[in-house]
């Protein structure tokens, strides 16, 4: 058998393992370091100067864990810029144009679809995204639903079924009716192709009860759970996911002091949206108060073509240490580790032997200028394919 060949990213300035154990702080920093990768694992970490058959020169620049994505809606068609343009303006965000986008999805063929989904994945790549999670629920009926589910997982393998996204026109005044098909005919098709089920738990949307009865119907299935929780108001979605025991609840742009003391007495990770609320002109959340409270966060691109328009996880660091209270290392940690733990992983989001060997090189000296130079193309290369 041929051996795999190893690779060195060597001379590295600043490495960021996520394991105190390696090196300093939470973010287990090395300086001067060097970071061995076998053919898909971390091999080894320690001091520059590391041996392999391949090697890369970071020349004193910073290496980071790739980042995880762990919430967005790549599986679309159309185009809403010119809603966002009003939103500038100072229309209020409601989440109608969800329709606008069903209505664009429904009618593009499946290859179109599958060439925009590339090419979003590609410009994420570019970025630093090595781990992406990607949803349905711009289908809204049996066949869009496993369809977007299809292509999704031809991509990753963390695909999220979310039938109950919105109430679609053709079943306007029956939103239990349309729950019954979720959870039934539609959950049917579309499970051999999801690992997880999701929901939208908003005034609009769907209320808790609808809600709880999606996540039970796919727990039954044998999904993981997640839920879009508390994006316009204190919805209930974060007690709901809290309750359900889901992996994730995300958004939580308003929270209350129950909120953050279920979340902190949970395993469900509270993951941050700020490019939606940036999108939206929602208020950002108080993260320095959900993360005080010992609250494990995470920070997504909720990449879509409505309220995030956007594949730069930097972009979403920037405005989670300007406008949310969080320092660098926190943010850098809910994109990586905290992303993992959203997914319920622990393979990704780190640099430490036997973690995947996805990584990022900066064009940078330090992980502070993915907030210090904010919408700078600072990724140099991404080393690792992406994926789930």
């Amino acid at each position: 058998m041929t051996r795999a060949r190893t690779t060195v990213v060597d001379n590295i300035g600043s490495l960021i393992t996520n394991d105190p154990a390696l090196g300093r702080g939470p973010l287990g920093i090395l300086e001067n370091a060097s970071l061995v990768l076998g053919d898909t694992s971390v091999l080894h970490v320690g001091p520059a100067g590391a041996v392999a058959d391949d090697r890369i020169d970071a020349d004193g620049a910073a290496v980071l864990p790739g980042f995880v994505d762990s919430h967005t809606h790549l599986v679309f068609a159309g185009d809403r810029s010119e809603e966002f343009t009003s939103r500038m303006a100072g229309q209020p965000y409601d989440g109608g144009g969800i329709r606008v986008t069903t209505d664009a999805t429904r009618s593009a063929a499946t290859e179109e679809l599958d060439r925009l989904v590339r090419l979003r994945l590609a410009e994420a790549h570019r970025a630093g995204t090595t781990t992406i999670e990607i949803k349905s629920g711009y289908g809204l009926n049996v066949d869009d639903e496993a369809r977007a589910l299809q292509i999704a997982e031809a991509h990753t393998s963390e695909t999220t079924f979310l039938g109950a996204h919105l109430l679609p026109r053709e079943f306007e005044g029956r939103a239990d009716d349309y729950i019954d098909l979720v959870c039934g005919e539609m959950l049917a098709a579309a499970a051999p192709h999801a690992k997880w089920i999701d929901a939208f738990c908003e005034v609009g949307a769907f209320d808790v009860d609808q809600c709880r009865t999606v996540l039970h119907a796919g727990r039954d299935a044998g999904l993981g759970l997640r839920l879009h929780g508390n994006q316009l108001g204190t919805s209930g979605g974060v007690e709901l996911a809290v309750e359900c025991g889901c992996a994730s609840v995300d958004h939580c742009t308003h929270l209350t002091d129950g909120d953050i003391e279920a979340l902190a007495g949970s395993d469900t990770v509270a993951t941050f949206l700020p490019a939606a609320d940036f999108s939206t002109r929602q208020p950002y959340v108080d993260a320095r108060r959900v993360i005080d409270a010992g609250v494990t966060v995470a920070i997504a691109s909720n990449c879509n073509p409505g309220s995030s328009y956007t594949t730069s996880i930097s972009f979403c660091i920037a405005i989670a240490v300007r406008e949310m209270g969080m320092t660098i290392d926190e943010a850098v940690q809910a994109v990586t580790v905290g992303g993992a733990a959203a997914l319920r992983r622990n393979d990704v989001g780190r640099l430490t032997p036997g973690s995947l060997g996805h990584a990022v090189i900066l064009d940078a000296p330090s992980h502070h200028h993915l907030a210090y130079r904010p919408g700078v193309p600072l990724v140099r290369q991404t080393i690792g394919p992406l994926g789930g």
